[in-house]
């Protein structure tokens, strides 16, 4: 099978990676990235892997398969167009809009599964399919990867826990305007490390203000790293606002504390002032907790067996098999002038 692992954002990397080594470990498949180069600079792969930032060459792989936590695929690109989502933020309106790019969604659990078979019911163009998120696969492998790394840290700094700060990008969202003091009382305070780690589209002021706030106190801790993925195996608790790593993170049955979260159902603890951030911080690691993260698991993502891109794989084949291998996607003129603003046109066969 010919399958393109479609990249617009740099989050993708993460999320499309057991795609490529399950497609490896199967044999007989051949992979392309496509890597947009309006917002990707550098593709970390590159040495390696077949790859490709324009979208004529995307075209002219012919696709059979084309795998995309995004948003937009282009609908003139042959190949089953499979939306694997970039989280799971199913309280952000956007999480359940359709904007008719996808032949079919891989839904991460019972809960988003319930959601978009609604959806597909209502719409009629696309199938679902629950198989997990990919980036799981990556956490299974990686479970006990940093264990030496966090007990350095924890070392160094003669503390006894790691607490991860992820807040979201999103200016109407996020806590970075207002958070710097309250991590600063949290390390006076608390037996604690904190390591602060911003999403890649945060707004370049805000990333300077906290690479200089963690460069004055000691035991904060500034990471550049793209992914954010190794900081939470390491970290025991972290906090964040309104963002999808809020579930990642409860996924691995660890506490979360977040600041004026938009979710409507809320599974940790969540404050309205950044002064009650100590005493969450004590709060969060009790019982009550544990419990509410026990639902989170069953309902959003039970699959952490290390297998979702296997499965993700099969139902690509399964789809094909019954309905071939699309052309292209039908649009309506709106949704293909979107697509082609985005990425360009092509040049057909």
């Amino acid at each position: 099978m010919r399958i393109l692992l479609f990249c617009e954002n740099k989050y993708a990397f993460d999320i499309l990676m057991p795609i490529q080594e399950e497609a490896e470990r199967e044999g007989g498949n051949e992979v392309m990235w496509y890597v947009h180069p309006k917002k990707i600079k550098e593709f970390p792969y590159s040495k390696w892997a077949k790859w490709s930032n324009d979208i004529q060459d995307a075209y002219d792989f012919a696709p059979e398969a084309i795998f995309c936590p995004g948003n937009i695929v282009p609908y003139y690109l042959p190949g089953v167009k499979i939306q694997v989502f970039h989280g799971y933020a199913g309280e952000k309106k956007g999480h359940w809009i359709i904007r008719h790019y996808f032949d079919t969604y891989f839904t991460q659990g019972p809960h988003f599964t319930k959601g978009f078979k609604r959806l597909a019911e209502k719409y009629g163009d696309f199938e679902v399919l629950e198989t997990g998120w990919s980036r799981q696969d990556w956490v299974y492998r990686h479970r006990n990867d940093f264990a030496d790394e966090k007990a350095d840290i924890l070392k160094k700094h003669g503390r006894e826990k790691i607490v991860l700060y992820a807040p979201t990008f999103s200016p109407s969202l996020t806590s970075l305007p207002i958070m710097k003091e309250a991590l600063v009382e949290l390390v006076e305070k608390k037996d604690c490390v904190v390591i602060i780690k911003l999403h890649p589209l945060t707004k370049e002021e805000w990333i300077a203000e906290y690479k200089e706030l963690a460069g004055k106190h000691e035991h904060i801790i500034w990471t550049d790293d793209f992914s954010v993925a190794k900081y939470q195996l390491m970290a025991d608790i972290m906090i964040s606002d309104t963002s999808s790593t809020i579930y990642e993170f409860l996924l691995k049955d660890k506490p979360v504390i977040t600041y004026n979260a938009s979710a409507k159902s809320i599974y940790w603890k969540d404050i309205n002032d950044v002064a009650e951030l100590c005493d969450a911080y004590e709060e969060v690691q009790g019982e009550k907790y544990t419990v509410l993260r026990k639902w989170i698991i069953e309902n959003y993502d039970p699959y952490n067996d290390g297998k979702v891109a296997h499965r993700m794989l099969e139902g690509a084949r399964d789809y094909i098999r019954r309905h071939g291998v699309p052309e292209k996607r039908k649009l309506n003129l709106w949704r293909k002038y979107t697509s082609i603003k985005t990425f360009g046109r092509i040049r057909k066969r």
